[in-house]
């Protein structure tokens, strides 16, 4: 008999469909077949589009491009830069005539420093923005990383070529130290604050010291941190460069000690496409920051579940990488959709089956996002996804 493991519709609290005005790269009807063919039946959309999604109007837009999306339930960040964005999130959350558009939005996405999109928000506005959110009863997510920090140290290497510098640009202590702010910021606004792609183990220290503290603050932590390192910048070069960047073996395994200690409350891929083309021009260090990964997380959690490791390039993790079926459950449907009350059922979220007797090989050309490619191309995995709806 097969061995098959059935799970709910997973959900991704953590995508880029890059529509509106960046769908030469992705858009919701392709971004959202590769969040099907990996078991995804529930994403949640970042707002730094174009326009970024920062008024009412931009999301009302959003929502109605996504009625027209089959099978896949998209729901939308709000993002906020100066006070008038704040005020138009309050009104959201307030005006009853916007009640069907606010149950499409799952909260406040915040930027300390600037990634894609240039979305930096001031120290005021994420002061006020965290006192909104403890007002509204929302949850704030924050892309953790220091500007002071990471500026001085752009500079420092300003004669850099190669890829493998930019982890340096953006080191470890950027995101720990900003981090450490969220969390203050959390602490005194009484805000439910929610730590994006985790990557450090200062930052997982940090944020497993305020839960003991009785801080309000969860985090999430992405495949291609838990997967990938400063290593694979030999074999994938630009292809590799996100925001924050890749780490060392020792954050990658403080990832997953993470994980198996329950600090980690959510896996989510940060899928953020970008064309083969943007990626391969002469600086790398120029190229956009993000990789798809919302078609390949199932499976390389399950390979992991199974027992095995998916990179041919890197050892296993020294220690702690387990993880169980009931893990992935947890982490990639039962803490984001509670965290993010999205009031998914396994009624309502579909159904995901796996194969965990069929092993096969991630090849780019049969993936569905819209750039063609993707960071783990050739890694064996376990576990032939089939999705009911």
């Amino acid at each position: 008999m097969p061995r098959i493991f059935v799970l709910p519709g997973l959900i991704d609290c953590h995508v880029h469909l890059r529509e509106p005005g960046l769908t030469q790269k992705g858009d919701m009807m392709s971004e959202t077949r590769a969040a099907l063919g990996g078991g995804v039946t529930t994403v949640c959309d970042m707002p730094n589009s174009i326009p970024p999604t920062v008024t009412i109007e931009a999301l009302r837009d959003k929502v109605e491009r996504a009625e027209k999306i089959p099978d896949c339930d998209i729901r939308f960040f709000f993002g906020a830069t100066e006070e008038q964005h704040l005020q138009e999130f309050e009104r959201l959350f307030t005006d009853p005539s916007l009640a069907d558009l606010r149950g499409k939005c799952c909260g406040l996405k915040l930027y300390l420093d600037h990634s894609t999109g240039d979305q930096k928000a001031s120290d005021q506005i994420l002061t006020k923005a965290l006192a909104l959110c403890t007002k509204l009863d929302q949850v704030a997510v924050c892309h953790c990383e220091d500007s002071v920090i990471n500026d001085e140290a752009k500079n420092r290497l300003s004669e850099a070529k190669t890829i493998d510098a930019y982890s340096s640009m953006r080191p470890p202590e950027s995101e720990e130290k900003s981090v450490a702010y969220a969390i203050e910021l959390a602490r005194k606004t009484g805000a439910k604050l929610h730590i994006a792609h985790l990557s450090t183990r200062g930052g997982a220290e940090k944020v497993r010291q305020a839960k003991a503290e009785g801080v309000n603050v969860t985090c999430e932590v992405a495949p291609h941190h838990l997967f990938l390192t400063t290593d694979d910048y030999a074999s994938l070069g630009a292809l590799a460069k996100m925001n924050p960047p890749l780490r060392s073996i020792e954050h990658r395994d403080a990832l997953w000690a993470a994980i198996a200690d329950g600090t980690i409350d959510c896996i989510a891929t940060d899928h953020a496409p970008h064309t083969f083309a943007e990626k391969h021009i002469d600086d790398p260090l120029r190229a956009p920051s993000g990789v798809p990964g919302v078609e390949t997380m199932l499976p390389l959690l399950l390979t992991v579940a199974a027992g095995g490791w998916p990179n041919p390039h890197s050892s296993l993790p020294t220690a702690h990488c387990s993880l169980s079926h009931s893990d992935i459950t947890r982490l990639c449907f039962d803490n984001p959709n509670r965290i993010f009350a999205l009031g998914k059922t396994p009624t309502n979220a579909g159904s995901v089956t796996a194969d965990l007797d069929e092993t096969w090989t991630i090849r780019e050309k049969d993936l569905h996002s819209k750039c063609g490619w993707t960071p783990y191309e050739g890694w064996k995995v376990i576990g032939k996804i089939t999705l009911t709806p």
